[in-house]
């Protein structure tokens, strides 16, 4: 089987971990130094530069292999997935990286300490140029809620290190979990300056939800115009693009620094999808299902996902779960390839639509009414609370987000009052929201069943505003909307038993490179009293 793992080594753990460095900044440029930091210096005792004794220094039509970085996912308790692409010359015209046409053995090792002196498993896979010379390592056997590091090598080409973290077992006492969450990073709107400082908070997850390339040939004013300069519809153009958005340093130390678990919106594919259904073109569904088919495959490749995840065809299986403890439960959702098409406000109450699809709703329903968790968390791509945008009698509501399927959201809405602390988390928008989640929105007086924080953009929209005239509409139409803010950057996350902190950080503008992050604003939800309080 393709990128399956051969030939894995693990060595004993020891019984404990030592404690995590101080100087985390020096950390997080260590991390994605490359060879010449870690790799080449601080090799410890498995690896050294000279090549192994049956295999060439670089293997023949190969350069420096490892210019997409490295990244981690999906952690388990035991397990966490571990990703490169080996790509000398990432925008060739055919795809393919400058990759020979062949299979390739690379290597790969997890340790305990960043300059590898206590590896604790390793393995050599095979990829080749059916997966783009994609690596999809489950590393297995590690400790829970654990640190570990780990890199790559082909030959002597050492990859950048990565670090990562396990999950604590289900079920187990947790008394901190501490995570960000973004989407929408258009490389041709802004500078990945946000994602540069992401990468020195102290995380244990970042939660991506959607729109991690765009599918258009735009070439934006900064200097930072799309490859190839057409919209995205092949699968080298797709492969393409996840490569030029990749080779950002600054996105490539988000990744090397903490563990992701990642999940598409339209953009991925196209504006506004649904299902088997352009929203742009007039095609029909099966010539829509090939592009779909793409698409998903170059996600695949780009991302760190597990094998479960792997696409059949235009198909990938993308709602899974992730628990960390006793703590939270966070169901990733997909709310683009079953939905059904989108309508104008009359059809919005038709109680035949669907944005989940019944497989996967019975899957979030089951898993809801199982969970034991103290926060039930939902990662989600489109606006879930109503949002009326029109002043007055008249209204006007988002044929794209949870309004345009109104019946199956209240649906989801009442599942989630019957858990003990519910947390709706939304990307799309290109700016921060807080909701209070209402058990009927059309009267404020009802009950808070639930919490919606909505996050801005990474760069999406450019510079952003702190807020459009427009949004003192929503404010008054909505009075369950608690706070609108349309800077740029991500959503950073405390969760204990007793509360959830969540500090909405911006940088000013993302046209240039270099702005400071700042706190715009930190809202708590208290353990057990749904809905929001400002802090400071």
């Amino acid at each position: 089987m393709p990128e399956a793992p051969r030939t894995p080594v693990r060595a004993p753990a020891p019984a404990t971990v030592p404690a995590a460095p101080t100087a985390r900044t020096t950390r997080r440029q260590a991390l994605v130094g490359g060879a010449a930091t870690l790799g080449a210096v601080a090799l410890g005792t498995a690896w050294s530069t000279e090549a192994r004794a049956d295999t060439a220094a670089r293997p023949s039509g190969i350069g420096e292999p490892f210019t997409l970085g490295v990244a981690s996912g999906d952690p388990f308790h035991s397990s966490v997935v571990l990703w490169t692409r080996l790509a000398p010359n990432p925008f060739a015209e055919d795809g393919l990286g400058g990759m020979p046409d062949r299979r390739v053995e690379v290597e790969w090792q997890v340790a305990e300490d960043e300059g590898f002196g206590r590896v604790v498993t390793s393995g050599t896979v095979e990829t080749g140029p059916e997966a783009a010379h994609s690596v999809h390592v489950e590393a297995q056997g590690l400790r829970p809620g654990a640190e570990y590091f780990y890199r790559f090598r082909v030959g002597t080409e050492i990859s950048q290190v990565g670090r990562t973290k396990t999950a604590p077992p289900p079920g187990m006492r947790l008394d901190r979990f501490s995570f960000a969450f973004a989407s929408c990073q258009s490389y041709t709107s802004g500078h990945y300056t946000a994602q540069a400082h992401l990468a020195d908070e102290d995380l244990d997850l970042v939660a991506f939800l959607g729109d991690y390339i765009y599918e258009s040939g735009a070439q934006g004013g900064i200097g930072r115009g799309h490859i190839p300069q057409v919209e995205a519809r092949t699968l080298t153009q797709y492969r393409i693009r996840h490569a030029q958005y990749k080779s950002d340093a600054n996105l490539q130390a988000a990744h090397a620094a903490f563990p992701w678990a990642v999940v598409f919106d339209d953009h991925e594919l196209e504006n506004n999808w649904a299902d088997e259904q352009s929203n742009g073109e007039d095609v029909p569904a099966e010539e829509f299902l090939r592009r779909r088919a793409q698409a998903m495959k170059a996600y695949y490749e780009h991302m760190p996902l597990r094998r479960a995840q792997r696409p059949d065809g235009p198909d990938l299986r993308l709602h899974r779960r992730l628990s960390f403890g006793d703590l939270v439960d966070m169901h990733m959702l997909d709310t683009r390839q079953y939905r059904d098409p989108q309508v104008g406000d009359s059809g919005h109450g038709d109680p035949s639509r669907t944005l989940l699809g019944a497989g996967q709703k019975q899957w979030l329903f089951e898993g809801l009414s199982s969970s034991r968790a103290r926060w039930n968390v939902l990662a989600q791509q489109v606006f879930f609370s109503q949002r009326d945008f029109l002043d007055g009698e008249a209204t006007n509501f988002s044929n794209d987000a949870w309004d345009g399927y109104r019946v199956e959201r209240d649906e989801v809405r009442d599942r989630l009052a019957r858990v003990r602390n519910g947390v709706v988390i939304t990307g799309d928008v290109h700016a921060n929201y807080v909701c209070d989640v209402k058990a009927d929105f059309d009267a404020p007086e009802s009950a808070t069943v639930a919490t919606e924080l909505v996050g801005t953009s990474f760069t999406s929209g450019g510079d952003g505003a702190d807020q459009n005239p427009g949004d003192a509409v929503q404010l008054r139409q909505n009075p369950h909307i608690r706070f609108i803010n349309r800077k740029r950057g991500y959503v950073r996350n405390v969760v204990t038993p007793t509360e959830w902190t969540a500090d909405y950080r911006i940088v000013d503008y993302v046209s240039e490179p270099g702005a400071p992050i700042s706190d715009r604003a930190r809202f708590v939800i208290d353990d057990g009293v749904a809905g929001v309080r400002a802090q400071g």
